[in-house]
């Protein structure tokens, strides 16, 4: 990514300052993501102020050299050894010219807020929200091949991870996320973007299970494994399920069928100009024919990006029509107490047509069945 891109980028969000701001002067972006996608910088502890003509990164001494030669056509200011962020965006602020600042509401907690303004003095605050995330949510072609190359680690780790479970004894939840997390990083993904998932039998019915090093894979019937890549800080989300040969049983091949087809009727649905709750309803109307409904106990899908969830989120609301551009996963679920979970989530990119299924890994029932020794 280039500065130039940057620079394009922060003008048109001074347009919507322009446009939104209600005579505010400057934006104060807090969200570690927006200040990276306006500026290319990927530490933390800084603040962007974007003003109609300046744009002030506002950072400690450990990122003078990183803001340099990351984003050199930001301003940095360097606030002092000791000087807590919130003081040094109140010191900076008061030195601009006076006006309404913008904020990020979403990404400042009360007690920033309140420290920011004792130390802007008599400075007037408007909370603002979505204004960067508004445009996050579209990818231009270079962010869209990025999350290609993070889907595409993801996936190479998962069939050499398949390779490495056949061959084990019986490893451990734990085990296995470790190898599947290590096996990523060897590729080139940097830190995942949330914890693999990795949930045997009755554990995969909680969504957001965390791996635990008493449980042995194999033996459970199935194991629900979510996971993701990090490729120049975007993102990449799948869920599929690993079964063992001689251990599909009919009640698991239901479901899973039930769940392949909440899917795959979403992915059909989707078109620029449908509501994100359209695409939801798709595919909770399927899993009602099966009389599943009530064990999806979250939203379908969401943007993924330079976060793993960021807008648009498909569940019942917020609600946002598609636009081509957007970059989604569509991951339905079921849940149930005391049995297991099932869970199928792709990455796909919202085109003018339809929907481009990015992720390329087997969905098929068959394909989750694995050979293994004990």
């Amino acid at each position: 990514m280039t500065d130039a891109h940057h620079a394009a980028r922060r003008e048109a969000v001074r347009e919507t300052l322009r446009l939104e701001g209600k005579g505010a002067f400057v934006l104060l972006v807090r969200s570690v993501a927006n200040v990276r996608y306006l500026t290319g910088f990927t530490g933390d502890s800084t603040a962007l102020l974007l003003t109609d003509d300046r744009a002030i990164a506002v950072s400690d001494g450990r990122y003078t050299e990183q803001l340099a030669r990351e984003c050199p056509d930001v301003e940095p200011h360097i606030r002092p050894v000791g000087q807590p962020l919130m003081a040094g965006l109140g010191e900076v602020l008061s030195k601009l010219d006076p006006g309404p600042c913008a904020f990020e509401a979403a990404h400042l907690s009360v007690s920033e807020f309140d420290e920011l303004r004792q130390a802007a003095g008599a400075q007037e605050f408007r909370p603002v929200a979505g204004w960067v995330e508004r445009r996050r949510m579209i990818k231009d072609a270079g962010e869209i091949a990025t999350i290609r190359a993070a889907i595409e680690i993801a996936e190479q780790a998962y069939r050499g991870v398949r390779v490495w479970l056949a061959a084990q004894s019986n490893p451990t939840e734990k085990e296995l996320a470790e190898e599947l997390e290590f096996a990523m990083r060897r590729l080139g993904s940097t830190a995942p973007p949330f914890p693999p998932i990795v949930a045997a039998g009755p554990n995969a019915a909680l969504p957001h299970y965390r791996p635990d090093s008493a449980i042995a894979c194999f033996d459970s019937d199935f194991l629900l494994i979510d996971w993701g890549a990090t490729c120049a800080g975007y993102a990449s989300d799948l869920t599929r399920m690993t079964t063992f040969q001689g251990k599909v049983s009919e009640k698991f091949a239901s479901a899973y069928r039930a769940v392949l087809k909440a899917q795959e009727r979403a992915i059909a649905a989707i078109r620029p100009g449908r509501l994100a709750s359209e695409i939801n309803r798709e595919a909770r109307a399927a899993l009602e024919e099966d009389g599943l409904a009530d064990a999806f106990t979250h939203g379908l899908g969401h943007g993924i990006g330079l976060e793993i969830h960021e807008q648009p989120f498909l569940g019942r609301m917020p609600d946002v029509p598609l636009q081509a551009g957007m970059v989604i996963t569509i991951e339905p679920g079921i849940y149930l107490p005391g049995w297991g979970g099932i869970r199928i989530e792709d990455d796909l990119l919202v085109t003018e047509s339809g929907a481009e299924l990015l992720t390329q890994e087997p969905r098929e029932l068959n394909a989750s069945a694995l050979d293994h020794t004990y």
